[in-house]
């Protein structure tokens, strides 16, 4: 008996997915009623009756969290200045929906023409307007055979699963050359993504000795990149900008690049070329500030942190750390007045929020302060630390922003209580001793209090204990006690969880387990601490990597392995 012909299995594909569109559920994004009304009868006629519609962004993130849909269909020109590029970077980098989402964007030909071939986060496909409900269809049809197709790649990738990604990957390159250069693409970012940068590298020479395809100049600048070739990366991530002026994610990237370089005030001035031609991106106008801080260029900090209030002012979308940045800015330069303005904001916008008491009291603090009201300030701070005392870490309902933690930290220097700020510091510090934005933050408050040399001092100590921490569970590893190591490493993450003691906590949990067998409750722990290590960065190299073994484990004794959910950092990028 002759087996089917490719094509064949195609059309008898499609036509099982055509059947299930009527299970299908849709989000309609627009902002005005008649054209969602329009898509909604369209949408009908294809049996898709599950439709939801949002007029606006904050809308759209409120019903994702509520309703898990297979299609997205978004038009281009948004709210406030929004576009559906932005939302769906927005909503793909918050893992709001999975990959296995169809996100369409419903363009005219200009934006069309403007975005297509640049987009880092390219939709699954574009409408042009006008169009007829067999056009919508046929789209859709291929979007959804092209998720089909890499079905299992996305689930994968959803659950952090990245080597099996790969694997999946490398099934698909062998099968035929369907969707090839998109299976190339997928492949390139998640051996990036697992640090494989040399990999990743010849796989993205291979695509350009084909295609000069952006994205594939892109993923070679972040192999070289990972390699420690910054200035080749840096110059080829300049080369796309001048080519491309409009991929946005290239200034990105050679900002960061500068920035690990050192050069602060260039990756400044290319981060404000890219706000330029994307103001309503809170994101980058939130690095555009940061770096500005940095660089002491108050004013430059000012407006881009007022940007991003602007931006969310009204919504669902504020954040307190875009109130805490923009306050500290302006007390900063002297504008108390406008940050006492915003602890009243906060406490109008957030009123009943704990967290939202604690930043307007550490701004009165700091105003009263610099008003030269001292009792007024220690009043203040009094109410502060009493509310973060009965605040902690445990859950998101009771979370303390780090950055407002540096803040009241700040407001007990200049109120003379060393003792608590010490005490707020070197917590703040030890868990976050790799992320130099916390770090340069937490020896601005030392500068700005005059006490410079205290805060050298208690952050090399603190790197000093942690190293000591470390080398306790490293030494009996070495030694051969595996089972004194994990105490130790645990004991460790337990007293300092920051990245590196949870990550070393995991593999060495899980390190034990394959050695001597699967313990439910130990796996347990490494399973917390994986989470933890997460929370703080998904993307991280040594977090992959714990995932990875964490997973390579479960499976070697049968176990199924807890979804640990965020994990994506490749194949996010789909090809248009």
């Amino acid at each position: 008996m002759s087996q089917p012909n490719s094509s064949e299995i195609t059309a008898d594909l499609l036509q099982k997915l055509i059947k299930e569109l009527p299970g299908k559920r849709a989000l309609i994004v627009d902002r005005h009623p008649n054209a969602r009304t329009s898509l909604r009868i369209m949408l009908s006629t294809l049996g898709i009756t599950a439709v939801h519609s949002a007029g606006h962004s904050a809308e759209v993130i409120r019903q994702v969290k509520t309703h898990h849909f297979d299609i997205i269909l978004s038009d281009y020109l948004l709210d406030d200045g929004r576009d559906g590029q932005q939302l769906l970077e927005e909503l793909r980098h918050q893992h709001l929906i999975p990959l296995s989402t169809v996100f369409m964007i419903i363009t005219g030909e200009r934006a069309y023409q403007k975005v297509v071939s640049v987009a880092e986060l390219a939709p699954d496909d574009y409408l042009i307007k006008p169009f007829t409900a067999d056009q919508l269809e046929s789209r859709l049809m291929r979007a959804i055979y092209k998720k089909h197709f890499f079905g299992r790649v996305f689930e994968l990738l959803d659950n952090g699963a990245y080597a099996d990604a790969l694997a999946a990957c490398e099934s698909l390159i062998v099968s035929g050359d369907i969707f090839f250069y998109d299976t190339l693409r997928f492949k390139g970012e998640i051996l990036n993504v697992l640090g494989r940068h040399a990999e990743a590298e010849a796989v993205y020479q291979e695509v350009l000795k084909n295609r000069m395809v952006p994205w594939a100049r892109m993923g070679l600048a972040v192999a070289l990149r990972g390699q420690a070739q910054l200035a080749e990366a840096e110059l080829l991530g300049q080369s796309l900008i001048d080519d491309f002026p409009e991929y946005l994610a290239a200034y990105d990237f050679v900002a960061d690049v500068r920035e690990e370089q050192g050069k602060l005030t260039e990756a400044q001035e290319m981060l404000l070329q890219a706000a330029a031609i994307s103001p309503n991106n809170s994101a980058r106008q939130r690095l555009v500030g940061d770096v500005a801080v940095r660089n002491n260029d108050l004013e430059a900090a000012e407006r881009a942190f007022n940007k991003v209030l602007e931006r969310h002012r009204g919504s669902s979308l504020k954040n307190l750390d875009d109130y805490a940045n923009l306050s500290r800015v302006m007390l900063d330069r002297g504008h108390t007045e406008g940050a006492r303005k915003l602890s009243q904001e906060i406490r109008r916008e957030l009123r009943g929020s704990p967290q939202g008491e604690l930043t307007a009291l550490v701004i009165e603090s700091l105003c009263a302060d610099k008003e030269g009201d001292p009792g007024k300030a220690r009043v203040a701070l009094d109410k502060a630390l009493a509310l973060h005392g009965s605040l902690g870490s445990g859950s998101e309902n009771t979370e303390v922003s780090r950055k407002i933690a540096v803040d009241l930290a700040h407001a007990c220097l200049v109120s003379g209580d060393e003792t608590s700020a010490q005490r707020i510091l070197r917590k703040i510090a030890a868990e976050n001793h790799e992320d130099r934005s916390m770090i340069s933050h937490i020896e601005g408050v030392f500068t700005k209090t005059g006490r410079e040399d205290a805060g050298q001092a208690m952050l090399a100590q603190v790197g000093q204990e942690i190293v000591e921490l470390n080398n306790r569970g490293v030494l009996a590893a070495r030694q051969g006690d595996i089972e004194a190591s994990v105490q130790l490493l645990m004991e460790a993450a337990d007293r300092v969880p920051n990245l590196q003691f949870l990550v070393n906590a995991t593999k060495a949990i899980f390190t034990l387990l394959e050695r001597r067998g699967w313990d439910e409750t130990m796996a347990e722990h490494g399973v917390r601490y994986l989470q933890l290590a997460q929370t703080r960065d998904a993307r991280s190299a040594k977090v992959i990597s714990a995932r990875e073994l964490y997973q390579s484990v479960a499976r070697k004794f049968g176990i199924a392995v807890v979804p640990i959910g965020g994990a994506r950092g490749a194949a996010e990028k789909q090809s248009a």
